[in-house]
């Protein structure tokens, strides 16, 4: 009788469940928990805003950090060619904003207006209420601070062809008050249950370990936040990424920043205003475009932070509001 060699069998046998206990232990710890917040106690409100006309200042003249004088496009009206998805810092134009530009047709500075700004949270969704495009819908896709703006953008951009400056939109304003359950000490800012729920289905959720763990396009360190610093809070408008240092701008390829980006900040903590603070990670969306003015570039509105740094984030390409809302 032919003899069998039992060693290697055995070898491979324990091999194999090596592997299969590899996995299994790899799975456990990559396995996420959906994130869980107060999702009952949301109160959900009607906010209306009109389109916004393209607004300059007098002179037109834009003073850049390099002593250069520009004239260019900048905030308000409906944006044709600069939406979501696309760079948000090749482009000639300062502070421009995506898609459709959206105000409190009161005073900027009055409660309807603040009203208005803050209430909307990213990914809410929009009706068109007059125009020839009455009864479309779309999405939000940002703010902006000092101007009180609230961008909107559609799936069919062609819908914005039929729409005209003054034409009203109705935000379904629902996420102020969201707290969540079970990460940790982050807090959620502008947050709406259509985008949890979108970048829960990208892939976002809770680790073993109890951290935030969420796909972002590009990391953004702290020290180069400009514009928006020193506001105590960060329900409304945004702050900017300064472009003027070219290493550190090769180095993160952020010239490559598209509106809609999902992006890490890291130290940097939002809980109650925006400041430095080593360890701490915030997450936001690009908002407008970038600027040539010092201390200027495109602007990010908060969606999640972290004092501890208690978020773990991760590269993804597909980490914009293009995929996450429009698609």
């Amino acid at each position: 009788m032919k003899a069998v060699h039992t060693k290697p069998v055995r070898l491979l046998v324990v091999s194999f469940f090596t592997l299969l206990i590899t996995l299994n232990v790899f799975a456990q710890n990559t396995r996420l928990t959906p994130v869980e917040y107060n999702t009952d106690q949301l109160v959900e409100m009607a906010v209306v805003g009109r389109i916004a006309e393209a607004r300059l200042g007098s002179p037109p003249y834009r003073v850049g950090a390099d002593g250069q004088l520009r004239v260019w496009p900048a905030t308000g009206s409906i944006t044709y060619n600069f939406r979501t998805g696309d760079n948000a810092v090749n482009l000639a134009g300062d502070h421009v904003e995506p898609a459709v530009t959206l105000f409190h047709s009161n005073d900027r500075s009055s409660g309807e207006s603040r009203g208005f700004n803050i209430l909307s949270c990213i990914g809410n969704r929009v009706r068109v209420l007059d125009g020839d495009a009455r009864g479309e819908w779309g999405y939000v896709i940002g703010k902006h601070g000092g101007s009180e703006h609230v961008m909107v953008d559609f799936k069919d951009p062609e819908v914005m062809r039929r729409m005209t400056p003054g034409d009203r939109m109705q935000v379904y304003a629902k996420g102020v008050g969201m707290e969540l359950l079970n990460a940790g000490d982050v807090m959620a800012f502008n947050m709406s249950p259509e985008l949890m729920d979108a970048l829960t289905n990208a892939g976002m959720g809770i680790t073993r370990d109890g951290k935030l763990r969420i796909g972002v396009a590009r990391v953004v360190p702290a020290k180069i936040m400009g514009s928006g610093l020193g506001q105590n809070h960060v329900y409304s408008g945004d702050y900017d990424i300064q472009l003027f240092d070219e290493e550190v701008v090769a180095k993160y390829n952020l010239d490559q920043l598209r509106f809609g980006d999902i992006v890490a900040i890291t130290d940097a903590d939002h809980s109650y205003g925006r400041i430095f603070r080593t360890g701490s990670v915030t997450i936001g969306v690009i908002t407008h475009s970038g600027s040539i003015i010092a201390g200027h570039g495109p602007g990010v509105s908060t969606l999640f932070t972290s004092t501890s740094g208690n978020i773990e984030f991760i590269m993804d390409d597909r980490a914009n509001l293009k995929y996450l809302l429009l698609q």
